[in-house]
């Protein structure tokens, strides 16, 4: 049956509660030892911004245009000093967290959950924090989430066009949330039609062109060369990939190598450019399979969707630990025994991430120590086993949406 409105309202009262409750813990205990920071690179964004430096022609963000804001707003109401910019930020992604909690109950309600799904998808969205660890802090990566599943929301609720428009929105933050777009129009084609499905597509590609257009305009070749600085990453030493070459190495000795460059550190050795590649296919094959899977349903709408997020994820030639906040409150709406299970899933992967990161990756990144090479291997074989169950169908099931 499903949950009264009321029900889901206090569900998701409570749940913002319980974020906001993890995020402060996040500051005691181990979990503030250690911590591997991106802020003092946002807070150099954002003060050149402020300052009047225009972003790609006087410097390089190496992210899309519309995460500018999450460094200009931390600028804007800090004075210049590290420490103040960071108590901004966080405030400002604590607001991106609470939102998320909100949305996803709205995506809740408009799937029909029932009580006991409203509070078990919810429990895991307002907990993650506490299983991911201090990442959290640090990472803008609550901003496009949260336009994301706002993004699910809209559609859920029949509102295909805002849908549509919030994940352009999301792509202009972060280019993650593109892997949905193809699920989402499929979703709309399915139920209105193709000209509804095409109009939708032009509102998400104008929201992303409106975004990137002023720096297309002013600085083109930088704005190219700051998307294409992500895209050409080597084989990063979190991937599933590299995983693979940490068990040869301390299985069967193979030389391996650790490189820093394009803002992490790169695993090299033998083969590791054939396996990023190799990688990076398998990747956008099964991407392609799932977007055909062409959903007509709510429910298939937000398990298709999680599933590309997840493929996106855990079968890359990249695999930072903040693309788990990605996963966290998205995972969870997906509905039945399938849900839970996935949900179950990641709950141990955001686990094992924080058990080596950050404390441990040093140890990992400079000694290549077999204890937190262990986990990164395990973390990622539980994200492949998230994929396998959100993406495999029941016994006698057919392999197409109804």
């Amino acid at each position: 049956m499903t949950a009264p409105r009321r029900f889901t309202e206090l569900a998701a009262a409570a749940t913002a509660a319980l974020f906001l409750l993890s995020w402060g813990l996040l500051h005691t205990g181990w979990y503030d030892d250690g911590e591997i920071v991106d802020t003092p690179v946002y807070a150099r964004y954002g003060d050149a911004i402020e300052n009047g430096e225009v972003p790609y022609r006087d410097f390089r963000p190496e992210y899309p245009p519309g995460a500018l804001p999450a460094f200009v707003v931390p600028a804007l109401l800090s004075d210049d000093d590290e420490e103040d910019f960071r108590d901004a930020f966080e405030w400002l992604m604590a607001a991106f967290g609470v939102a998320t909690v909100l949305l996803a109950a709205v995506t809740l309600r408009g799937v029909g959950a029932t009580r006991a799904r409203t509070v078990g998808a919810l429990g895991l969205v307002g907990a993650f924090p506490l299983l991911l660890g201090s990442v959290m802090l640090t990472r803008f990566d609550l901003y496009p989430t949260a336009l994301l599943v706002g993004a699910l929301a809209a559609l859920v609720h029949e509102r295909d066009r805002l849908g549509l428009g919030v994940l352009g929105a999301a792509v202009a933050v972060k280019l993650f949330p593109a892997v949905v777009v193809p699920v989402a129009l499929a979703y709309t084609w399915r139920r209105r039609g193709r000209r509804e499905a095409l109009v939708c597509l032009a509102i998400c590609a104008g929201v992303v062109a409106l975004t990137f257009l002023p720096f297309l305009v002013v600085a083109p070749e930088e704005l190219a060369r700051s998307i294409g600085h992500q895209l050409s990453r080597p084989l990063q030493i979190e991937s599933l990939g590299s995983g693979l070459f940490l068990a040869a190495h301390h299985l069967t000795g193979l030389d391996v190598e650790v490189r820093s460059g394009h803002g992490s550190q790169n695993l090299h050795a033998a083969g590791t450019a054939i396996a990023a590649l190799f990688f990076s296919l398998v990747q956008i094959g099964v991407l392609v399979w799932i977007w055909l899977r062409r959903p007509a349903a709510k429910e298939e709408l937000l398990r298709w969707s999680a599933a590309a997020l997840v493929a996106f994820v855990a079968l890359g030639k990249v695999l930072s630990p903040q693309f788990l906040i990605w996963l966290a409150p998205t995972v969870p709406l997906v509905g039945g025994l399938r849900g839970l299970r996935a949900s179950a899933l990641l709950a141990v992967a955001l686990v094992l991430t924080q058990l080596w990161f950050p404390s441990r990756y040093w140890d990992l990144a400079r000694d290549l120590d077999p204890f937190p090479s262990t986990l990164v291997v395990l973390r990622d074989v539980v994200l492949v086993a998230v994929l396998v169950v959100l993406v495999r169908e029941r016994s006698g099931g057919s392999a197409r949406s109804p």
